[in-house]
């Protein structure tokens, strides 16, 4: 059990730290140093510790907690200070004003939000003008003027500035003078927007101000990373500045043009006041009300690959992250790491004419005066973090492995296995096959992995040479880009991440001899390459995903310029509608987006910027109880699917829903009998972390595979029996995985030759699962997505359905 007492003095803490069940993401218990008089905030904090407790069989049961190794020389609070946001509150209570001023109460404030989000300053005029609105509504504002001046009041954050940029061009005026043209350069001083969010108080319970290495065992063998503050780049700069100094680590995203030197010149501007406060810090209120010396220093820098090589100053066919030759990018090579010491000293050299042979052998492009020169303790090089959607989902998946596993078996074919995937809930049904769509987001990319091994497992036809090889390179991606995106890393999960890697060049070569492929010198197979050192370097890749910042595109720059008037609408994009938006409460929904999700699992969160929105936060399950009660009518009637997973806390679904036929124009809805995994006796599972994984010890071969067909209690006649009952279809155990695919087989199971069924109790199911008919290089004319249970016979467990079952079964294997 935890234990929280009071500590006056933690100079006699031991060195391995306290460990603490499983706290949310980036929460960090103040940490203990070494001089407490330096530290007064020392005299407040609260010691974590942990009484091992035994589980009911008897076993120690870590329960997913972790065991931390702080760094005491950092994030010392000097002293109390008060937020700007404690110091407007205090106002407004002093002034007898609500939390909604300038608006007149809460719903006015959300008509202000809906107008700002979905009209125009034009039809927010005509709207507020109109008889029904003035008459009934009446609101404190009554035309768009009015309605601005309110927003006006508003307390704001960083203020705007705009520079003047005057950008030569290479070509003559009728006056035989050269063109040039003038930019506006709009932009907040970042020291300013560091203070405004280590300040924020809806961020104090999700911040860390020191790193701390994490591990899943008290003898801190296995580490365990997810936020950057559990990786290893914090600790290390830690080292290069002044004792109890406080790291805020920034993290750039930016999107590429095409004018290299007017790129850096503008990035310069705008990152100057980072240069003093990184080399000097500065003092910031932070969220817990203690002012430390903060140094905000550059860490990572979230980009596509042409982005990329426009920060790192080379060609675009070549690494910006390594020296690898531009010709061998397809192998699988260690090449030395850019140093951004000699890359200044080359362009340098360049610019003054003394055509360094580096220069060349480098890649380099001539940019002489890089923007992340003289920022204090950056690696340009090492900040590029992996780019999940680009470079895995839409790059080595979609545009490679796809079209080399279509040029196999054809693209008939692959259409027609696709459409026999049987139907699991939540999994996208590509009902016409993969070559009739039109527009690929991430989340298609996404749902074709989940079912892509199993749907290729015998589909390579036996005449072609080495056939399991091909099915061998297209697990190990697979499951690259599974390990890849858990949120929560660990040692095993990093060593099977490269493995992987190193497994498919070991047999990618199968695709030169089959002609599929000449060479495998591709930028985005070679950036793979690089994954497990920014992983250790910066946490988790999911929290450096290229769709949050696509996202804020669409909402900062499209959405505030339809909110605009359309003329000179920079200046309003800026001072009007993004201090809106900066303005509005803040409830943890929102501080989610800064965190991972959650669900670990849930892969389907990145997307490109036309595909769905960001998946919510996901309320962590609750143990399964032994009794189930069924309300004759439902509680909350009607309720989507999404209402019922963000609002009651359900995160999975299980079908048992009889074929209901066509009436008028309504089309009739097939019969849905979803699989599911059972177990033999009740159990608790809360597996929302790869630890939960491994200290639970879920392996998918424990429990049996069943069809639902139906969800039921028996009858009042029966007697007062509450518990809900289940009628189920088995299947028969887990047969030893597939050698190429890593897949376990599973048959229908029968009985005297008949169906082998049962009926159970609902509480000894444990979670849906999903299985992948054997269906060959040719498909069976009968086989449908709605029929396949009835019509196979063997099917493949499919472990690529979501993370949680993608990790049971590496445990299982």
């Amino acid at each position: 059990m935890i234990k929280e007492v009071e500590a006056e003095n933690l100079d006699d803490a031991p060195d391995v730290d306290f460990p603490h069940q499983d706290a949310a993401p980036g929460h960090v218990h103040p940490r203990p140093s070494p001089d407490t008089d330096n530290n007064p905030a020392l005299g407040k904090t609260r010691r974590v510790t942990v009484e091992e407790v035994e589980d009911e069989d008897g076993m120690l049961f870590p329960n997913n907690r972790r065991y931390f190794e702080p760094q005491p020389d950092a994030g010392w609070a000097l002293h109390e200070g008060e937020t700007s946001f404690e110091r407007y509150r205090t106002y407004q209570e002093e002034e007898g004003e609500d939390p909604w001023s300038s608006f007149e109460d809460a719903e006015e404030w959300d008509l202000a939000q809906w107008l700002v989000k979905n009209l125009g300053q034009m039809w927010t005029d005509k709207f507020l003008k109109l008889p029904i609105t003035q008459n009934r509504t009446k609101v404190s504002f009554h035309n768009n003027h009015s309605f601005l001046q309110c927003v006006d009041k508003l307390p704001h954050g960083p203020g705007w500035s705009c520079k003047k940029v005057a950008v030569h061009g290479n070509c003559e005026d009728e006056n035989g003078e050269m063109l040039q043209e003038e930019v506006e350069l709009w932009s907040h001083d970042p020291v300013e927007c560091v203070k405004e969010l280590i300040g924020n108080p809806s961020f104090k319970e999700d911040m860390a101000y020191s790193p701390a290495k994490a591990y899943a065992d008290r003898a801190g063998q296995d580490r365990v990373i997810d936020e950057m503050w559990t990786a290893d780049w914090w600790g290390e700069k830690q080292k290069a500045l002044p004792e109890g100094a406080t790291i805020a680590p920034i993290i750039l995203s930016s999107d590429k043009m095409s004018l290299s030197q007017l790129f850096h010149h503008c990035m310069a501007l705008l990152l100057q006041p980072l240069i003093s406060a990184g080399n000097d810090g500065v003092e910031m209120v932070c969220a817990d009300s203690w002012v430390r010396r903060v140094y905000p220093i550059l860490a990572a820098y979230v980009a596509d690959f042409p982005e990329q090589c426009l920060v790192s100053c080379c060609k675009e066919n070549r690494c910006p992250k390594c020296l690898v030759a531009a010709n061998e990018r397809g192998d699988a090579l260690n090449a030395a790491m850019r140093d951004p010491e000699s890359t200044i000293d080359i362009l340098h050299r360049c610019k003054i004419s003394q055509h360094p042979p580096e220069f060349e052998a480098n890649g380099l492009r001539a940019v002489y005066k890089p923007f992340w020169a003289d920022l204090p303790h950056v690696d340009i090089f090492l900040a590029f973090t992996p780019d999940l959607l680009h470079q895995l989902h839409k790059g080595v998946f979609k545009d490679h492995l796809v079209k080399w596993c279509i040029n196999i078996i054809g693209e008939d074919e692959m259409d027609a296995h696709f459409k026999a995937i049987l139907n699991y809930p939540g999994l996208q049904h590509f009902k016409k096959g993969i070559s009739s769509v039109k527009q690929w987001t991430g989340h298609e990319h996404k749902e074709m992995q989940r079912v892509f091994v199993g749907l290729l497992s015998g589909a390579v036809p036996r005449c072609v040479f080495n056939e399991f090889r091909v099915l061998v390179v297209a697990r190990s991606i697979l499951d690259f880009s599974y390990y890849a995106q858990l949120q929560i890393q660990m040692t095993e999960s990093l060593e099977a991440l490269q493995t992987a890697l190193t497994v498919f060049h070991a047999n990618k070569d199968i695709l030169k001899e089959l002609t599929v492929r000449e060479h495998f010198n591709i930028p985005k197979l070679h950036q793979l390459t690089h994954y497990v050192q920014s992983i250790m370097l910066f946490g988790a890749a999911d929290g450096f995903n290229t769709e949050l910042p696509e996202r804020l595109h669409i909402d900062f720059a499209k959405d505030s310029y339809r909110a605009s008037n359309k003329r000179d609408y920079e200046e309003q994009m800026a001072c009007a509608y993004l201090d809106w938006l900066l303005q509005q409460p803040r409830s943890k929904s929102a501080v989610g987006l800064t965190k991972c999700h959650s669900n670990p699992y849930n892969f389907n969160a990145d997307s490109d910027m036309d595909s769905e929105s960001e998946t919510p936060n996901l309320p962590a399950t609750e143990p399964l109880q032994a009794t189930r009660v069924l309300a004759k009518a439902p509680v909350h009637p009607h309720q989507s699917i999404q209402t019922i997973i963000t609002a009651h806390g359900a995160t999975e679904r299980i079908r048992a829903t009889p074929e209901t036929l066509p009436s008028g124009q309504k089309p009739g809805i097939p019969a849905r009998f979803d699989m599911a995994l059972i177990a033999d006796r009740p159990c608790s599972l809360n597996l929302h972390t790869l630890e939960g994984i491994f200290f639970s010890g879920f392996s998918a071969v424990n429990f049996d595979n069943t069809q639902v067909r139906a969800i039921f209690t028996l009858p009042r006649q029966f007697g007062a029996y509450s518990r809900a009952l289940a009628y189920v279809k088995w299947f028969t155990p887990f047969k030893p995985p597939d050698p190429s695919s890593r897949m376990r087989q599973v048959s229908r199971s029968t009985r005297q030759l008949c169906c082998n069924a049962a009926v159970i109790h609902i509480d000894e199911i444990v979670r849906p699962c999903h299985l992948i008919p054997k269906m060959g290089p040719t498909v069976d004319l009968r086989l449908r997505s709605g029929n396949a249970y009835e019509v196979a016979n063997d099917f493949y467990f499919n472990k690529f359905i979501d993370g949680e079952m993608f990790c049971a079964c590496v445990i299982s294997n």
